[in-house]
């Protein structure tokens, strides 16, 4: 391509990151060959992913001490030799001080620029710059809120119920449904406590909260020339607590019209914010049928294999070669999404007692058989210890079928064939998810785990 700067081939990448996260994208870079060179906290030093691999001990197994330490990490990325550095999902991943720091010390940052992630990272002002580009919003604040007083004044224009959301919230917290206006002040207050403690940040704004609501996200790919497409949507609505459990694509409430429109105006969007790399923007499908815009995740999601499966595209090698100055190697009109692929994430919970986290020793781990449409994403083996410490995802399993109905069949499958022994998992959740009546006739909403009870 004409006018394109030189490409840097990455010979190291540091990876700052754990677990399934550090798992999935050493296996590109050896694909790619490329070195991946772990930062563990020491809790997870023995880990079997950086086991007799490159690894640096960041610190304690306290998040703040290890993985959340911005300098700790970029002097490791450094003194290690590596020339870029993966953030994964969570954690640092998002943060552009974090970006600017890898830049200022010469380490390519596998994302956008800070400035984009900037933007993005406070709602209200991406949500004015996808409004530009055509996106439909949901109703309620122009902006963030000043105080309880103008939440109140806001949620009487808007009408209950609606929803308090922190300006750089993620994963559900800073969030609370107001259904009195005699609610609000305390739950304004309890918001913001819980917005400062995760994020360092007092900010909220205000939505109509749309109940019943189907929870639609869409995958995009940008590189530095303008070039940007988009590899389809996903449905993302079994969640717990704004958890999502389950993810598949395509997303079969939408009709043809909504998801073309919106496909369409989600590119453009991408392109006119100046986006680079993998992002993924998020809406909820309302009781119109029309999709409306909640944020963009400056990142690579938990539930990308799902797209990986229907397009045949390995989302972090597109990362890392669009980092390094290459132009995306396909058109919009090469991407063919084939079939249907779902995805559920096992995590070291008690399903039967509240969802209970259940660290511990893995006495046994058996993925089961191995299958050219069923892909099992981990990074536990037989004796491996779940730590107390992080989240408590032990495995992603994503099946493909030519349809939904085989595609859930063949997950199903797969979940009853594997075994995690020594600590209790959402398995039983998630089968019984995939036999209810309501699942697979497509009637569920993101209030309620269809065929299980919370």
């Amino acid at each position: 391509m004409l006018g394109c700067a030189p490409v840097r081939r990455f010979r190291r990448l540091f990876i700052a990151n754990r677990g399934e996260v550090a798992a999935r994208i050493a296996r590109t870079c050896d694909a790619m060959g490329i070195t991946p060179v772990f930062g563990v906290s020491e809790a997870d030093r023995d880990a079997p992913y950086a086991r007799e691999r490159e690894a640096v001990v960041l610190g304690p197994g306290r998040s703040s001490e290890s993985y959340l330490a911005a300098e700790r990490i970029v002097q490791a990325a450094v003194q290690s030799r590596c020339g870029a550095l993966h953030p994964g999902w969570g954690f640092l991943a998002e943060n552009p001080l974090f970006a600017s720091l890898c830049g200022a010390h010469g380490v390519t940052f596998i994302g956008p620029t800070p400035a984009v992630m900037q933007r993005l990272g406070r709602k209200t002002p991406a949500k004015t710059a996808m409004a530009r580009a055509g996106l439909k919003l949901i109703p309620g604040s122009n902006g963030v809120l000043r105080d309880a007083a103008h939440a109140r004044e806001v949620a009487e224009q808007t009408g209950l119920p609606v929803l308090l959301k922190a300006e750089s919230g993620g994963g559900g917290r800073g969030m609370r449904v107001v259904r009195a206006l005699g609610d609000l002040r305390e739950a304004y207050e309890s918001a913001q406590a819980e917005s400062i403690a995760a994020f360092g940040d007092a900010r909220l704004y205000l939505e109509k909260l749309i109940e019943g609501g189907r929870h639609i996200e869409i995958q995009l790919l940008a590189d530095k020339y303008g070039n940007v497409v988009h590899l389809g949507e996903r449905d993302c609505s079994v969640q717990r607590k704004h958890q999502k459990l389950i993810e598949e694509s395509p997303a079969i409430v939408l009709s043809d019209a909504e998801r073309a429109a919106t496909l369409q105006a989600a590119v453009r969007a991408t392109r006119e914010i100046g986006y680079v790399g993998a992002g993924t923007m998020e809406f909820l499908l309302d009781e119109h049928g029309e999709l409306r815009f909640m944020e963009m995740n400056a990142r690579l999601q938990v539930e990308h294999p799902v797209t990986e499966m229907r397009a045949g595209i390995d989302l972090v090698e597109a990362q890392i070669r669009v980092a390094g100055g290459e132009p995306l190697w396909f058109s919009q009109g090469d991407i063919e999404l084939r079939g249907h692929a779902i995805e559920c994430r096992i995590n070291a919970e008690d399903p039967s007692n509240g969802f209970a986290p259940s660290p511990g020793v893995i006495e046994l781990w058996d993925r089961g058989p191995e299958s050219p449409s069923v892909r099992v994403d981990t990074h536990v083996e037989s004796g491996y210890e779940v730590p107390p410490h992080y989240d408590s995802l032990v495995c992603k399993v994503i099946a493909w079928g030519e349809d939904r109905d085989a595609a859930c069949d063949r997950l199903a499958e797969a979940l009853s064939q594997m075994r995690c022994d020594g600590i209790s998992t959402t398995i039983p959740m998630h089968l019984a998810v995939l036999s209810a009546e309501d699942f697979r006739d497509n009637r569920y909403d993101t209030r309620a785990v269809p065929g299980w009870e919370v």
